[in-house]
């Protein structure tokens, strides 16, 4: 095979090319995925930052009670 001498030049700009196209597909890909999904992450921050957060107790680690129901609790045992 004859040595060309552009051909080496003319494969990376090639690959150069292709591999712009592709960063550039999955860049509108993500933009256009997370567009879809701004709405329902805002309603779900919306409603978390409503309640009062423990999630300690929601996984059973510590109590969530408090202190107001902790002292009702021991003035009653007395």
């Amino acid at each position: 095979m004859p040595y060309q001498a552009g051909s080496s030049a003319q494969r990376i700009r090639i690959g150069l090319t292709g591999l712009a196209f592709a960063f550039l597909l999955v860049l509108l890909g993500s933009i256009i995925s997370k567009s879809g999904h701004d709405n329902s992450v805002n309603n779900a921050q919306q409603s978390a930052s409503n309640e009062p957060s423990e999630p300690l107790a929601e996984l059973g680690v510590a109590p969530g009670a408090s202190d107001a129901s902790t002292n009702n609790l021991a003035s009653n045992k007395q």
